[in-house]
């Protein structure tokens, strides 16, 4: 198990902090705009990414259903989770909500996706997909929700969560699923941009946590990140079987289930004032730590 171990953590786990490390030094070398690569991302990369997996993604309805049902009561279930250790430790209501953000919003995108493919091969991607996109559109109407508390927002949450570049792709890429796959020429337009999404979103990473400053690790900051590390594969594990997933599905699901906090919710929780230098430290904290937790977990997937 231990030369198990120390495989899956040098081939699996070691490339895709490399390129977040590689990221961090670029930044300051080079004095990336993390802003520019942030945009760069979503609203180009990301969205040709789910157009060039899903219109062409070999998946029945009945399984891509239950996949999503799957995610859906995992990030309701870690909502509630964050919500309800919060309260036992009697945290104030804007720090309920920073559990909340903290715990639903995984990192899906930077991490889960090529440490999937990693792990378990290149057809595990139309799944990871699937639950990439489900895990965006239910983290950001949640987070966002919690963020704004009871100030009328929620409403512009699901705008928000509509207009997202990704969700906008989705609709296309069922389209020409549905109709035999995108023509040649789009295909490899999407094919091209949608390979450096991932390799390009992991360097961001690295520039984007670098730019923290000026903090310290607190107790509750371990807690949030254990809600996130720890309850998302427990609740993973306990829910596929009713769910029906096996094989890719399964690793899948469980596996982007256990990703780390996403630098998203710092995003969100900066732009509605949700204690920010708690959430982004946490942010750092989780991802630190999933180094241990992912690497342990594969071995069992």
């Amino acid at each position: 198990m231990l030369l198990e171990l120390a495989a899956i953590f040098l081939n699996v786990v070691t490339p895709v902090f490399a390129l977040v490390l590689i990221g961090a030094l670029a930044g300051r070398w080079l004095a990336l705009d993390t802003r520019t690569l942030t945009r760069f991302a979503y609203f180009l990369l990301t969205p040709a990414f789910v157009f060039n997996i899903i219109g062409k993604a070999d998946v029945s309805a009945a399984l891509a259903l239950r996949m999503i049902g799957f995610i859906a009561v995992v990030e309701i279930g870690l909502a509630l989770l964050g919500f309800a250790v919060a309260r036992l430790l009697g945290r104030p209501r804007k720090m309920v909500g920073a559990y909340i953000l903290i715990a639903v919003f995984g990192n899906v995108g930077n991490f889960g996706l090529p440490l999937i493919e990693f792990r378990l091969g290149p057809d595990a991607l139309i799944p990871a997909t699937v639950f990439f996109v489900s895990v965006s559109m239910i983290a950001f109407t949640i987070g966002v929700a919690a963020a704004t508390g009871s100030q009328g927002s929620k409403l512009n949450a699901l705008f928000s969560v509509l207009k997202t570049p990704a969700i906008i792709a989705l609709p296309f890429a069922l389209l020409f699923n549905a109709t035999g796959g995108p023509p040649l020429f789009l295909d490899r337009i999407a094919g091209l941009l949608g390979a450096a999404m991932v390799p390009t979103m992991l360097v961001t990473l690295g520039v984007q946590l670098t730019q923290l400053k000026n903090f310290r690790f607190s107790a509750d900051m371990f807690i949030a990140s254990g809600v996130r590390l720890l309850g998302g594969p427990l609740l993973a594990f306990l829910l596929v079987i009713p769910f029906g997933l096996t094989g890719l599905e399964r690793g899948a699901g469980i596996l982007q289930a256990s990703m780390p906090s996403a630098v998203l919710a710092s995003i969100i929780a900066l732009e509605h004032d949700l204690l920010p230098d708690f959430v982004t430290p946490t942010v750092l904290l989780s991802t630190l730590l999933s180094l241990v937790t992912l690497t342990g977990l594969m071995v069992v997937i």
